[in-house]
């Protein structure tokens, strides 16, 4: 054992090879639908949750790492990559239930969840609808802490967006798309950065089924005036959760004073930020990204859940109210900051 100072002790762990049968996808039918994922890996229960418009396969290079110390799960969310795409409810809500649907079937009762960007709200929205089921949760690059977001994804929001994304498909406007991106990394834009998924998002969109499901998922958390949904609204809940927040300091998509904002909000919260990065920090710097999660599960205590104490904070309230009730005289600018940061939350 190694004593970390103010932190658990790390636990010893036995390294376990990861075979590349493991990687690759499996399925499972839920509610008639299926459902892929990836899984590898034995010990404690690690999800992994990919973006809009990204697949687990965001996740492949780095699963063999991590799923020498755990048990690794990383699902194709529905509406993405080999997983059915029928029309549903793309909400993140509905996301936090397919989730535990998907957990539920292979035997898995609880789990530290890692989620990046649209992922990252779905982990949250987890953590708050199945407190009992998360024992940690690592947020990167998420969305859900305020209405920024890059203009395109508010463009492909409005009606017709569909002409748009169907047009990426003419001939030769793979070739253009690519150009401009990389003009933009040239020039070191911050959007730049990730050019390269960027790229593959479009790729990832082949046909009408895929694309109208990459369009709803976007309606359920963006329109034009950007994220339309907040966790910040409920992040006292995470008292008692261990949370790590990990951002790109460059990131053109969700920027990184949303990773502070929610630090802030967060009561005990750890945050890392990854310079040089963009949206996708763990592309940028995959040894540091699976340091950092596992020195921060073999660090940290399971979550202490209880009916009890989650009441107990229910009727504290947020900051800025007491007993539920605002008290806009002792802390006014929350409910300011909170007011404009979103209209409505997940719920």
């Amino acid at each position: 054992m190694v004593d970390v100072p103010g932190r658990s002790p790390v636990r010893s762990v036995r390294l376990r090879p990861v075979g590349d049968g493991e990687l690759e996808l499996k399925y499972r039918v839920v509610h008639g639908y299926r459902r892929a994922f990836r899984m590898a890996g034995e010990g404690p229960a690690l999800v992994l949750i990919h973006g809009i418009g990204d697949s687990s396969a965001t996740w492949a290079e780095l699963i063999p790492d991590l799923a020498r110390t755990h048990t690794v799960i990383a699902p194709d969310l529905l509406g993405h990559g080999a997983s059915d795409k029928p029309r549903a409810d793309y909400s993140v809500a509905a996301y936090a239930n397919g989730v535990r649907d998907l957990l539920t079937t292979l035997g898995i009762e609880s789990a530290t969840l890692v989620g990046h960007s649209l992922g990252g709200g779905v982990a949250m929205q987890f953590a708050y609808q199945f407190p009992e089921r998360t024992e940690r949760v690592i947020l990167v690059s998420a969305g859900g802490v305020g209405r920024e977001v890059n203009p395109v994804l508010r463009l492909v929001s409005v009606p017709g967006a569909h002409l748009l994304l169907s047009a990426l498909r003419l001939p030769g406007m793979r070739l253009q798309v690519g150009l401009a991106v990389g003009l933009m990394r040239l020039l070191d834009t911050d959007i730049g950065q990730d050019a390269p998924e960027l790229l593959t998002l479009v790729d990832a969109l082949p046909d009408e089924t895929s694309r109208n499901a990459f369009i709803r998922t976007l309606r359920a958390v963006v329109d034009w005036r950007g994220q339309v949904v907040t966790m910040l609204d409920r992040c006292y809940l995470t008292q008692g959760m261990p949370t790590m927040l990990l951002w790109g300091d460059r990131d053109s998509v969700v920027p990184v004073r949303h990773a502070y904002r929610a630090h802030e909000a967060m009561p005990g919260s750890r945050l890392e930020i990854f310079e040089q990065a963009g949206h996708f920090p763990f592309h940028s710097d995959p040894a540091r990204f699976v340091a950092l999660v596992e020195d921060f599960t073999a660090s940290t205590a399971v979550a202490d859940w209880s009916r009890e104490r989650w009441r107990e904070l229910l009727v504290r309230g947020r900051p800025g109210t007491v007993a539920g009730r605002p008290d806009t005289a002792r802390n006014r600018q929350v409910e300011c900051e909170l007011k404009e940061a979103s209209e409505r939350s997940a719920t």
